[in-house]
């Protein structure tokens, strides 16, 4: 079930990595714990496990956590219709009467069954209730579930890299942070930017990547923003930017800026933006 000889993650193609969260990720393999990250939403949390999967060339298997979900969900799931309808009508290539033909692996399950070491994401856990959170670390401690219907415990053939994600709408319980590492991911500086800019857009001159930035930075200040615009934003504003052909790089420095509908996807951050651009 372990796997302790694995390649170090240093960055992916299209993840600009800082040192700092480059060790804390290949600690977390190490010890073989969940590494939980937390950040305002467009620090790259999510990607970063696209971008260890990329790396370390493994599968990435993604459980996006819903808040009335169950834990039962994400490890398996029983499809009793399924088989209420075989049972009736008799048409199907199925034993009816072998319950296990019916049941489906969740994310969870899916990544302890699978022929390969994996990369699993579970994101925005803040969703989740503490019961469900707590629960679920006590899988991925013991590696091992029960499925109840057919009395069978499926073990993990290979322990998967944990991502755990959080946007801290909601606190963790404490024996939850007690069992992860955990790193916060500030929102990239001026400088970081640059260089996630740079990937994206290897040929944008140095002038106007700059003017892109520094209008983007002065746009996020806007006093009373609800939902600031992130990274996400700023690569899809460049786009638009340069797919106009009439845009000026003088439009950046005058007080409003060209599509900010782009940036900005509330009304009222909108509204904002529109009568606060040059304060």
């Amino acid at each position: 079930m372990s796997d302790r000889n694995f390649n170090r993650f240093v960055g992916a193609s299209r993840y600009v990595l800082d040192a700092e969260l480059a060790k804390i990720v290949n600690v977390s393999m190490a010890l073989e714990m969940p590494l939980l990250l937390k950040g305002e939403p467009g620090t790259g949390k999510t990607m970063l496990a696209h971008a260890i999967a990329e790396s370390l060339q493994m599968p990435l298997i993604v459980l996006n956590v819903k808040s009335s979900m169950k834990l039962v969900e994400a490890l398996y799931q029983y499809d009793t219709l399924t088989r209420l309808n075989d049972s009736r009508f008799g048409d199907s290539t199925r034993d009816v009467a072998n319950i296990s033909e019916y049941i489906r692996m969740g994310k969870i399950g899916q990544a302890f069954v699978a022929d390969q070491r994996v990369v699993l994401l579970i994101d925005e856990i803040d969703k989740a209730d503490t019961d469900f959170q707590d629960d679920m670390l006590d899988v991925l401690d013991q590696m091992q579930f029960d499925i109840i219907e057919i009395d069978r415990t499926v073990k993990a053939r290979y322990r998967p890299v944990v991502i755990i994600t959080s946007n801290a709408k909601k606190d963790l319980s404490d024996p939850f942070l007690g069992r992860c590492n955990f790193h916060h991911i500030a929102f990239p500086d001026q400088e970081m930017m640059r260089s996630i800019v740079s990937v994206h857009y290897p040929d944008l001159s140095e002038d106007l990547a700059q003017a892109c930035i520094n209008a983007f930075y002065r746009l996020r200040k806007i006093e009373g923003i609800e939902k600031k615009p992130a990274t996400r934003e700023l690569i899809n504003w460049i786009r638009a930017l340069m797919a106009d052909p009439d845009f000026r790089q003088e439009a950046l420095t005058a007080r409003g800026a060209p599509y900010p509908g782009v940036l900005f996807k509330k009304t009222s951050d909108l509204e904002k933006a529109l009568s606060g651009a040059g304060a």
